[in-house]
């Protein structure tokens, strides 16, 4: 943010206010779960805010279609209906989808996975700040 120019004893001043958070772009978390086992993917660490970017779902089973499933659940509360944020979506065989969400985090908020069948990966990418 740019403050006024100030007129001091005839001599123009210009004061500037830069507040920087650090931020650290980065793969979030990465995880490969058993058929229909839910797994924390990510779970944002203390002291932090985060920024989901994208969620990327990998179907390495070249013959077998299945569904995902992905919740957000707030301050590492126990899952429950209204945290999915995709629920049985398809995905096909050999192939990958990528959710861009920009969705934030707080604190000891945490993103699962739950695979419909074996050989799905999860992949989480976004910004942490501090």
């Amino acid at each position: 943010m740019q403050l006024p120019l100030l007129l001091v004893n005839r001599s123009i001043l210009s004061y500037s206010w830069v507040h920087k958070m650090p931020a650290t772009y980065k793969v979030l978390g990465q995880s490969a779960p058993n058929a229909n086992t839910t797994a924390n993917v990510y779970t944002v660490p203390a002291s932090t805010n985060t920024v989901v970017s994208t969620i990327v779902i990998t179907n390495r089973n070249a013959g077998q279609n299945t569904t995902y499933r992905i919740a957000v659940q707030p301050a590492g509360a126990a899952l429950a209906n209204q945290h999915f944020i995709a629920y049985d979506a398809a995905i096909t065989a050999l192939d990958s989808v990528a959710l861009t969400m920009g969705i934030t985090l707080g604190a000891s908020d945490v993103v699962s996975a739950n695979a419909g069948a074996a050989n799905l990966s999860f992949s989480i990418f976004g910004t942490e700040i501090t």
